[in-house]
């Protein structure tokens, strides 16, 4: 027959397990990202700027291996091993991941094993001398007297004390209390204690969904970060290879030009032809002298950032980034196959940060709702306890407690309703970033695929330009040579020419930028085997 006692108890501990079903939170619904049919529905751009796309097949995650370009593949692999933003992403999701294993913890009960041993004095006209003092030396006062309600006044650190010792100790003798009071004594405690904290309204439930919904979040900025970094490694890589190949553009013009002005000048010497050729010449020199300067600092500057991206201090890679070979043309960028929109927006990474960002936020709600209830503690401890260091191990020294604990929330003056108002206004802000957030992507989406085309097409007008203008320029000096022309019209067949050079390597090199901001906006990730061996 189970006591009046255990029974409440057990019908305690039933209610609680009853009520952990319960939760006070709001049940999380995956939003569904607005995409569009297909690549023809959302797009703002003139009829002339849309690309023939393939839906069939994505683009490779190793999407810079379409330049042809091995040292490409080098510093992309060696930025993944070495690069600071990378680890930094990487430590953020190892400690969102602990953060989760910390919270789940809260799961299970509390169990320690503690023991000790204290050398203490307890005062002479403390609780255990007025209990004497009340006794009289009739015990049979006890009981009563320990009833009465009295004022404790203490100071000094923390003792325990034992009626069942000084009892012993005094053997009905109450003269030995000052000098048995005033002797140091030895404590010998050891044992173990559990506790376990019902959840009756899903307050670690939810603490568990929002550490999960963060890990994801982590998840997805790791992944924005290895995007980020190939992307900012490609780009500054082309960005390089184009102020070398202006650069070597220039040293090339410089070197015909004044091979061009020796012949002007011995013209004048002979008096074929007076100065104002000569000069508009030599004018012509140092307009492209003047930008060789400019070229070589820009080279200098994307050489750096590469090195940076990589680890390395100014200058580490100066071998390593050498000018290319000026037979070495820049690869053309392949047509675009981009897959289905649907897919693009869910495998953006910063759209999947945003949607973990909003499930934590609506997790967080049920968290604070939940610290309005009361909460309920089930605790137990066994242990032994005893001055006598021979009879520490007996059955008479042993000490237990078993319950719960209730902790029900009064008046706070609204901390905890505040709490719940501010946690369900940052789930309306997520829910709203999350909509901007999926908005904003098919915005660079369509400005990528409209400035990918009109590059594509730019290039294709630079390359027919640049063909005209060397014929044009041929003929101007077979003209000029033949005496049928004067020397203004080479001279401005020369500087055309001269320029669509110039223009014609910029624009492939935006060609290759925009194919890289592409892959970007589409959140093309590079994946775990793009270079090789895993990040």
């Amino acid at each position: 027959m189970p006591t009046p006692r255990l029974a409440c108890l057990s019908l305690s501990i039933a209610l609680a397990l009853a009520f952990t079903a319960c939760a006070t939170g709001p049940a999380y619904q995956s939003p569904t990202a607005q995409a569009p049919d297909d690549w023809t529905t959302w797009r703002s751009g003139d009829e002339s700027l849309r690309i023939p796309v393939e839906t069939r097949q994505a683009l490779p995650s190793a999407w810079w291996r379409a330049f042809n370009d091995p040292l490409l593949d080098q510093l992309q692999q060696r930025a993944i091993e070495a690069s600071p933003d990378l680890r930094t992403a990487t430590l953020h999701f190892a400690q969102a991941r602990v953060q989760r294993s910390t919270t789940a913890a809260q799961r299970g009960p509390d169990v320690g094993v503690s023991g000790g041993v204290s050398r203490q004095r307890q005062s002479e006209v403390g609780a255990g001398t007025r209990m004497l003092d009340a006794l009289g030396g009739d015990r049979a006062r006890l009981a009563d007297f320990l009833s009465e309600p009295f004022t404790l006044y203490q100071a000094g650190f923390d003792a325990s004390w034992e009626l069942t010792r000084m009892l012993d100790a005094l053997g009905g003798d109450r003269a030995r209390l000052a000098d048995f009071l005033s002797e140091p004594f030895t404590l010998y405690q050891a044992g173990f204690d559990a506790s376990w904290e019902l959840d009756l309204w899903g307050r670690v439930r939810g603490s568990i969904e929002a550490a999960d919904a963060d890990v994801q979040r982590q998840a997805a900025l790791l992944d924005l970060a290895r995007l980020s970094l190939a992307s900012d490694v490609a780009r500054h890589y082309i960005d390089l290879r184009t102020a070398q190949r202006q650069s070597q553009l220039a040293r090339e013009d410089i070197a015909a030009l004044q091979d061009r002005l020796g012949l002007l000048e011995a013209r004048v010497k002979r008096g074929v032809m007076d100065h104002l050729d000569l000069e508009r010449q030599r004018a012509e020199l140092s307009a492209v002298e003047g930008q060789l300067p400019s070229l070589l600092a820009q080279e200098s500057g994307s050489a750096n950032q590469i090195a940076l991206l990589l680890g390395e201090r100014p200058g580490a890679l100066r071998g390593l980034l050498a000018v290319p070979s000026a037979d070495t043309a820049p690869a053309t960028p392949p047509d675009l196959a981009l897959g289905l929109p649907s897919e693009l927006a869910l495998r953006r990474p910063d759209i999947r940060a945003a949607e973990a960002q909003l499930h934590r936020a609506t997790a967080s709600i049920g968290v604070a709702r939940a610290d309005l209830y009361p909460s309920i503690r089930l605790g137990a401890k066994f242990g032994h306890e005893s001055y006598l260091r021979g009879e520490f191990s007996d059955w008479g020294s042993r000490t237990w407690s078993i319950g719960p604990s209730l902790n029900l929330p009064l008046f706070d003056h609204g901390r905890r309703k505040s709490v719940v108002q501010l946690r369900e206004l940052e789930q309306q802000e997520a829910a709203v970033n999350y909509q901007r957030t999926v908005l904003q992507a098919w915005q660079e989406i369509d400005d990528a695929l409209n400035g990918y085309a009109a590059e594509r097409q730019q290039a294709q007008q630079m390359q027919a330009r640049l063909d005209s203008t060397r014929k044009a320029y041929d003929l101007a000096r077979a003209r000029y040579d033949g005496g049928t022309v004067d020397f203004t019209v080479v001279l401005d067949g020369q500087r055309a020419y001269l320029q669509a050079r110039r223009d014609l390597v910029a624009s492939q090199g935006r060609l290759g930028n925009r194919y890289v901001m592409v892959n970007r906006v589409i959140g093309n990730v590079p994946g775990p085997d793009a270079n090789g061996a895993k990040p």
